[in-house]
C-alpha cells in the first residue's frame, strides 16, 4: 500500500466518532439555506392549553421546574438559568399543544422577518415584555419568533457530584448522598415533532428561521426518497449550539412527540426520576444514552400524557459540522439503556391510531405505503 493511500485512509471525517453511517451523498440534502431570512439563537419557550392548571403545577414542581409567573389563566415554567421561561401552559377546555416560540438574535430581526413574510410585530404577552411575530409552519403549527425586553434572573442550582476517577481522586473523607428531591430543570433544550410535510416543514425551519441540520435518518433502502427524521440546531456561528434545538419525523400524524430539558449530571437524572416514581408518574423510557445527540435522557409522561425528558451531557456543534446519515431504528435511539418501549415509539395499536393512518394515506401529504412500511419496520428493528 503506498504512503498516498495511508494517509488518505488517516483522515478524519467530519462525522469519525459521531455515530453517524456517512455524509451526505452527492444531491442529497444539504441541511442548510443559503439565505435564510434570519437565524434564530434558541428555542425561548413551548406553548400548551389543559384544562387545569392546578394540576399542571403539582407536576411541573415534582419534575423540577420553577414557577415565574401563575394567574388564574396561564401559568409560566422556567429553570434556573437566567433568560427566557421555558413554557407558558394556558387554561383551556383540552389538553393540546399549541406550538413553539424561538428566541431572535436581535430585536432587527423581527422586522426582517416580518417584511419577508408579510406578518407584524407585536407586543408579546411574556413576563417582562418584549415583541412577537407569529408565524404558521407547512406543517400548521403556529410558531412565535420572540425578543424578550427582560430575562428572568438566575436561580440557584443544583450542584453536581464530586466524582472519583481512578486515579483522580477528588472526593476524600466524604460519602456521595445525592438527595431525593426533584431533578433542577436549567433550560429547555428541544422540542420533537410529527408532521406529514417532512420535507416541506425541513425547508420552511432552514430558509425561514436559520437553523441547520445535525443529523439526518433514512428508512432502510429508502434512502433514495430522502430522510424521514431530521435533528436541526440553531446556526451561532462559531459558537457550539445544541446538537438539536427542533426535531422532525414524518409520520402519519401531526402534533407534538416530546421535549426535553437540562438539568445537571446523572445522579440528577437519577434521583429525580425515583422522585417521580415515588409519586406514581409514569416512567415511559430510560436511563439511556442517545446516539444522535449522546445525551443521558429519562423520559416521563405528565397527568395530561404529554411525554417530558430529563436530560443531561448533550453534543454542541459549531456551524461547521456537516451532516451526518444514519438509518433509522429502534435499537439504533441509545449506545446503552433499556431497550425503546412501545410507549416512547408511539407503536401501540389503537382505534384514533388507525384512523390517523388513514387519514394520512388519503390525504395530500408524503406519507404513502412504502413509507408507512419503512416506519413500522424502523420501530421495530
Amino acid at each position: 500500500m503506498s504512503e498516498t493511500r495511508v494517509a488518505q485512509a488517516a483522515v478524519a471525517t467530519p462525522h469519525q466518532d459521531l455515530h453517524s453511517a456517512q455524509g451526505a451523498l452527492r444531491g442529497e440534502h444539504p441541511g442548510r439555506s443559503r439565505n435564510p431570512v434570519i437565524k434564530v439563537a434558541d428555542l425561548a419557550w413551548l406553548e400548551f392549553e389543559k384544562p387545569d392548571l392546578d394540576r399542571a403545577e403539582v407536576f411541573a414542581r415534582d419534575f423540577g421546574f420553577g414557577v415565574a409567573a401563575r394567574t388564574e389563566s396561564e401559568l409560566w415554567l422556567r429553570g434556573t438559568f437566567a433568560g427566557s421561561p421555558c413554557m407558558v401552559i394556558r387554561r383551556g377546555r383540552t389538553s393540546r399543544f399549541i406550538g413553539p416560540a424561538f428566541r431572535a438574535a436581535e430585536r432587527a430581526d423581527l422586522d426582517r422577518l416580518a417584511r419577508a413574510t408579510g406578518a407584524a410585530v407585536r407586543d408579546a404577552d411574556v413576563p417582562g415584555g418584549g415583541k412577537v411575530v407569529d408565524l404558521l409552519d407547512p406543517s400548521g403549527f403556529p410558531v412565535r419568533v420572540v425578543h424578550c425586553a427582560e430575562q428572568l434572573p438566575e436561580l440557584p442550582e443544583q450542584r453536581p457530584l464530586l466524582l472519583n476517577f481512578g486515579t483522580d481522586h477528588r472526593r476524600i473523607n466524604a460519602t456521595q448522598r445525592p438527595p431525593r428531591e426533584p431533578s433542577r430543570i436549567q433550560r429547555l433544550g428541544h422540542v420533537v415533532l410529527e408532521t406529514r410535510v417532512f420535507a416541506r416543514a425541513l425547508d420552511w425551519y432552514l430558509d425561514t428561521l436559520g437553523m441547520i441540520v445535525s443529523d439526518f435518518l433514512f428508512l432502510d433502502g429508502q434512502r433514495g426518497r430522502g430522510p424521514t427524521m431530521a435533528f436541526i440546531r440553531c446556526d451561532l456561528g462559531s459558537v457550539p449550539a445544541d446538537h438539536h434545538t427542533l426535531a422532525m419525523h414524518l409520520g402519519p400524524g401531526t402534533g407534538y412527540v416530546h421535549s426535553a430539558y437540562q438539568v445537571t449530571d446523572l445522579d440528577s437524572i437519577a434521583a429525580g426520576g425515583e422522585y417521580l416514581a415515588e409519586r406514581g408518574y409514569k416512567r415511559s423510557w430510560g436511563i439511556g444514552r442517545h446516539i444522535q445527540g449522546s445525551q443521558l435522557f429519562d423520559y416521563w409522561r405528565d397527568p395530561d400524557h404529554f411525554m417530558l425528558e430529563h436530560f443531561a451531557d448533550g453534543d454542541l456543534f459549531s456551524c461547521d459540522v456537516e451532516p451526518g446519515w444514519a438509518p433509522m431504528s429502534a435499537s439504533g435511539l441509545a449506545q446503552w439503556g433499556p431497550p425503546a418501549t412501545r410507549d416512547f415509539l408511539g407503536a401501540s395499536p389503537s382505534p384514533a391510531k388507525v384512523r390517523e393512518v388513514l387519514h394520512a394515506l388519503r390525504g395530500d401529504n408524503e406519507l404513502d405505503v412504502e413509507r408507512l412500511l419503512g416506519l413500522m419496520k424502523a420501530m421495530n428493528s
